[in-house]
């Protein structure tokens, strides 16, 4: 007997902890004693949609207290918690928007929340805006000097363009490229190092937060270091190029005049032999004009006289190739 008022015993406790488990009462009392209009239906609903009661209570709390208990109703959040949305988030956002006097409904806060942002931090940032160092930008002078600035710009979040709005990457991204735009369109280094502002003053000028989700309130020059004479540089790789090349084109000059000297000596080679070929044959022919008697024996001498007196006369006018030495006078 006692077992089974033991067995009853744990299945009322049970009974009672799934009643209030889907019949949350206490929550219903807090919701009526804070003025919100909830039933007990509507929260034993929400179990069954698997929607947390207490979370959308807290919620309706917060916007009541806060004066929106009109613009935050109790389907709304649960439609933003089933699409995947933070309705914390969103009515966080909400209250710190309206006590800062920002434009900001629940359609556009719930929007912005599903497009994957932090709307209550984007509400933070409208009223404390956020300084964001940019990486060293390096961009050359028209002197040939480079410089390497870094900058800090303060932004504030737009809420408008919090959808859809570029994120800070963009906004670094355009602030480097107007920085070098900047340093490039200057004559000299030195006016940007006695002007730095001039830099800010000409990125703010091109609008660089259009399209994005924030709006940019000051680009301060935190700091510009000198760099590398580029132009120098850039005048030492050009003439070792040209020096290059002219050694290139002097290389085939030689080499052309090398071929033309080969070529010259084998030509030359060529008819020396060609000589050499043809006085072979003067031997051949003077012994047929002797058969033939066209050159007699008298003729034969004078001819061989005459090239003797021109051998002599060769080796007076070149001594040192002859291998001797002419008489002395008076020897």
């Amino acid at each position: 007997m006692a077992l089974i008022e033991v067995i009853l015993l744990i299945v009322l406790a049970v009974l009672i902890l799934m009643f209030f488990y889907y019949v949350p009462f206490l929550l219903w009392i807090s919701a009526k004693v804070s003025g919100v209009n909830i039933s007990l239906v509507q929260l034993f609903l929400m179990r069954i949609r698997k929607v947390p009661p207490r979370t959308i209570v807290q919620c309706l709390i917060e916007a009541h207290k806060a004066g929106l208990g009109d613009e935050v109703t109790r389907d709304g959040l649960e439609a933003h918690y089933l699409a995947g949305g933070h309705i914390e988030r969103v009515t966080h956002a909400l209250v710190s928007a309206s006590k800062a006097n920002i434009d900001l409904d629940f359609k556009m806060a719930t929007a912005i929340d599903l497009a994957g942002r932090d709307v209550f931090q984007a509400v933070q940032m409208s009223v404390n805006p956020k300084v964001i160092d940019t990486p060293p930008v390096a961009a050359v002078a028209k002197d040939g000097i480079q410089l390497i600035a870094k900058a800090r710009v303060t932004v504030r979040a737009n809420i408008k363009q919090l959808v859809g709005g570029a994120g800070e990457e963009t906004i670094l991204a355009r602030v480097g490229e107007g920085i070098v735009s900047s340093i490039g369109s200057s004559a000299s280094h030195k006016q940007v190092l006695e002007n730095p502002d001039s830099i800010s003053k000409l990125v703010l000028k091109k609008g660089l937060d259009a399209g994005t989700a924030f709006e940019i309130l000051s680009i301060d020059i935190a700091d510009i270091d000198i760099g590398k004479n580029i132009g120098a540089q850039l005048q030492m790789d050009q003439a070792e190029a040209d020096k290059n090349i002219a050694q290139a084109k002097a290389e085939e000059r030689r080499a052309m005049a090398i071929a033309q000297e080969q070529e010259m000596k084998a030509k030359s080679q060529e008819m020396r032999a060609k000589v050499i070929e043809a006085e072979a044959e003067v031997p051949k022919a003077m012994a047929e004009a002797f058969r033939e008697g066209n050159l007699g024996i008298m003729d034969y001498y004078r001819m061989k006289n005459i090239e003797a007196d021109t051998s002599m006369r060769d080796a007076i006018a070149k001594p040192g190739q002859s291998g001797t030495t002419p008489p002395k006078p008076g020897k």
